[in-house]
């Protein structure tokens, strides 16, 4: 099953990289990635799977909340709203 997780990430070096290795580590296959930049920051939109069914998207969210400069996206977030 995929999932899409909506985040704002701040425009530092390797902030992506470090978003990446996260979910990587954590179990999860990145299946698509679409990034637009807001600013001083940028939106990402992940969409992922689990390597297997013990693998939980809202254990994922709570790690994602514990990196620096990543913030998840509130509901309704469109990358291709942003102009």
């Amino acid at each position: 099953m995929r999932d899409i997780l909506n985040l704002n990430i701040d425009r530092a070096d390797g902030s992506l990289q470090r978003l990446i290795g996260l979910v990587e580590r954590r179990g999860f296959h990145i299946d698509g990635l679409n990034v637009s930049e807001a600013g001083s920051e940028r939106r990402v939109e992940l969409v992922v799977r689990g390597r297997d069914a013990s693998r939980c998207l809202d254990t994922l969210g709570r790690q994602i909340d514990r990196l620096y400069g990543v913030r998840r996206a509130p509901a309704g977030f469109s990358p291709e709203a942003v102009v």
